[in-house]
């Protein structure tokens, strides 16, 4: 454990933003599971609006600095071929 008094500050602050983080994470991973779901069913009107939802989340999750913004357009790119795998 920490003596200093910052450092003692820090940890605590790095601890909420790990559990921030990890919460935002698990929400962009069930995302974009609604959106394989809704291209398994077949659902082109619902994989649409899981799609909208999924990429306004990852880019919000860039601007946050959660994920690495490649990381983020690999993902969006992934789930849009998907999601056009259907409609064509």
């Amino acid at each position: 454990m920490a003596n200093i008094k910052s450092q003692i500050k820090r940890i605590g602050t790095n601890r909420k933003a790990t559990e921030r983080n990890r919460a935002y994470k698990s929400e962009l991973r069930t995302l974009i599971r609604n959106v394989r779901r809704a291209v398994e069913a077949g659902d082109a009107e619902q994989a649409n609006a899981a799609l909208a939802l999924a990429s306004k989340k990852l880019d919000k999750a860039v601007s946050k600095g959660v994920i690495h913004k490649n990381q983020a357009a690999n993902r969006k790119s992934s789930i849009a071929k998907l999601v056009n795998s259907i409609e064509a």
